[in-house]
């Protein structure tokens, strides 16, 4: 992949977590009692980059990844239960998994922000937006509490909050959950991350509010130069934001491309039935074509390729059962992982 320009290189990155039969690597087994009995490959053999700038979606359904590997990239994986196994991840030339946790403390939040996916669960229902939003101003850029509340109330405003100057005197629970999310793009943003993590933003908004939404998003990005990773299962969402996307299946990625070229020819059968199941614009309504069967559990995963199951091509081809087909490049920029994309 081409590294000019590169802010965030993720390398064959590989998370698990340990259960019960299988403890994590350097704990007893008597420490990873009640974890359940096997090894969960949550995120297999991982890579993609992103340029300064870009928004960079990745996509697929729920459980196959995308946020584990998000939480990875952060640090913030569940001590004790994931653990990156394998790879390695570049953020403007360092290796993340090679910090102390107290260099990544000075990255986390001033360098690298994330919006999770919950802002209802993600807000401390016991302090006040301002005191949150406050606190991470002062954390991170040594202001005196008076600043950095002022600094709050500005953020507020930033991101459409009407009435900022009573708002910040709020808890989460008086907001509502359009309210609560931009509440938690303003605490990502407040010291101008150069790659700000959406994961999931507009989950459980309706249409409207998401629009609004991403729109801050890209008016952000404008004003402060960002790159983001956006995080979502909504094709169509990330087909009109992204400049790239990456699509994932069963923990692994299977196709990587400009977001035109992919609307216009995805090359793995599971991007091309994602597509074919949305309905089209300005056509008679037919019953929309669903990907047969279900996505396999992470614990028992089929052999060969993941997605031949599925597949609707039929994979006559015994490679497509016996062989896991590598994530490589078929033209220049398009990267798929399917024995048929040539």
């Amino acid at each position: 992949m081409d590294v000019d320009g590169v802010l965030l290189s993720v390398e064959n990155l590989c998370v698990s977590f340990f259960t019960q039969a299988c403890p994590e690597p350097g704990l007893s087994r008597a420490k990873s009692r009640g974890r359940g009995n096997g090894v969960v490959p949550a995120v297999q053999d991982v890579s993609f980059s992103i340029k300064k700038g870009q928004t960079f979606a990745l996509l697929g359904e729920s459980g196959c990844g995308k946020t584990t590997a998000a939480l990875a990239i952060m640090r913030l994986l569940p001590a004790g239960q994931g653990r990156v196994v394998q790879g390695k991840i570049f953020f403007e030339g360092q290796n993340l998994l090679a910090l102390s946790e107290k260099q990544m403390r000075l990255i986390r939040g001033s360098k690298i922000s994330m919006v999770f996916q919950e802002p209802a669960t993600s807000l401390n229902p016991l302090f006040s937006v301002g005191d949150q939003i406050a606190e991470a101003i002062e954390l991170h850029q040594n202001k005196a509490a008076d600043q950095a509340w002022e600094d709050a109330v500005a953020l507020l405003r930033k991101v459409g909050i009407a009435d900022p100057e009573r708002r910040v005197l709020e808890y989460p629970h008086r907001l509502s959950g359009g309210m609560q999310q931009r509440v938690m793009i303003a605490m990502a943003i407040s010291c101008k991350p150069s790659l700000l993590i959406a994961d999931e933003p507009t989950t459980a908004l309706d249409t409207t509010v998401q629009a609004q939404i991403l729109d801050l998003l890209d008016d952000l990005q404008k004003q402060n130069g960002m790159t983001i990773l956006l995080i979502t299962h909504n094709l169509g969402i990330g087909l009109q934001r992204a400049d790239n996307i990456a699509v994932m299946y069963a923990s692994r990625l299977v196709e990587i491309a400009d977001s035109r070229q992919l609307f216009a020819q995805p090359h793995h059968p599971y991007t091309q039935g994602l597509l074919q199941s949305l309905p089209p614009v300005g056509c008679a309504v037919n019953p929309l074509q669903a990907i047969p069967g279900t996505v396999p559990e992470t614990l028992h995963l089929p052999g060969g390729c993941k997605f031949h199951p599925r597949c609707r091509a039929g994979c006559a081809d015994m490679r497509c059962r016996k062989i896991e087909p590598a994530l490589r490049e078929i033209q220049p920029g398009r990267w798929t992982a399917c024995w048929r994309a040539d």
